[in-house]
């Protein structure tokens, strides 16, 4: 591949976005032992960007943050998109293929304004839009109020500076990669389960770009593919949506996975969780415990879930 024939990939506008497509674009030179001029970052203004004054859920859900990368592989205008798995919608269309996943960053959450859950003044306001966090919270600390703040990382910050929250929640692996690994202090994740796929960057393309999906296929890392993979079958089998609070952790990387997952009601009042290991690549033993959380919920959890 020579400099002038380059690799688009596409990103969101955000400093972290940017940060992951420099990660991604990095990976894919090394391994190809191309230039980094073979490989162009095209900056996509995404609508999650644009609206920051409410609740993700509210106003789309996970496909603001990639409707407009989508669009540029439908028409060619990019070759690929790196994605905060995460932020992706479990169903995908049949035109488009998760090719690469790179390692796993740090899966934990980190709590800024407080040493610890437990430490949090009571009535406090935390300030946080996802319904996972919210209903963790809750479940744990059910005398705090939990009130909206969305944006990027620094607006975050500078929210709960502004005095617009108490404490807040950002990823662990989201501060490591824009060199803000010293700030807050880290959960632990066994105890306070993260995002599905947190932590994981995905490049997406085209099913029919056999070349692409090559060139992508390299960087791909299979131990956190199959942590994710599993997890994402989880989300599937629950039928949950951006208001649904769910976590999960999954260990391993080998052969085989220990995934625990945990459902909550909005109010965090009830909680359903288990565990289950398998074989690395075995995506119905997610889609079991699935059917098996859901067995046991409550109607406050069971009705934020339209199951299988």
């Amino acid at each position: 591949m020579t400099v002038s024939t380059k690799l688009r990939l596409g990103t969101r506008r955000s400093p972290l976005a940017l940060a992951q497509a420099h990660e991604a674009r990095a990976r894919l030179c090394k391994a190809h032992g191309w230039d980094e001029n073979a490989v162009e970052l095209v900056p996509v203004l995404a609508s999650g960007d644009k609206v920051q004054d409410r609740p993700l859920a509210e106003i789309g859900g996970k496909g603001l943050w990639t409707r407009e990368l989508e669009d540029c592989l439908s028409d060619g205008r990019i070759d690929g998109a790196v994605h905060s798995l995460k932020d992706v919608e479990t169903i995908r269309p049949e035109w488009l293929t998760i090719a690469a996943v790179l390692p796993r960053a740090d899966v934990r959450d980190v709590l800024l304004g407080a040493a610890s859950i437990r430490a949090i003044p009571e009535g406090a306001r935390v300030g946080t839009s996802a319904p996972r966090r919210a209903a963790q919270m809750l479940h744990h600390r059910p005398d705090v109020t939990v009130v909206p703040i969305r944006g990027n990382v620094a607006t975050r910050i500078a929210k709960l500076a502004a005095g617009e929250a108490d404490v807040t929640l950002l990823a662990a692996a989201g501060l490591e990669r824009l060199g803000e690994s010293g700030v807050g202090h880290p959960l632990d994740a066994s105890e306070w389960l993260p995002a599905p796929a947190q932590g994981a960057i995905a490049i997406e393309c085209r099913t029919d770009g056999a070349q692409t999906r090559e060139w992508l296929a390299a960087i791909d890392h299979a131990p956190t593919s199959a942590e994710v993979k599993a997890e994402r079958a989880l989300l599937a089998a629950l039928g949950g949506n951006c208001h649904s609070p769910i976590a999960v952790l999954t260990r391993g990387g080998g052969e085989h996975l220990a995934m625990t997952a945990a459902l909550f009601s909005t109010d965090g009042a009830e909680r359903v969780h288990g565990t289950v290991t398998f074989a690395a690549g075995d995506i119905e033993a997610p889609a079991r415990l699935a059917a098996d959380l859901l067995a046991r919920a409550t109607p406050g959890i069971a009705a934020l879930f339209d199951g299988p």
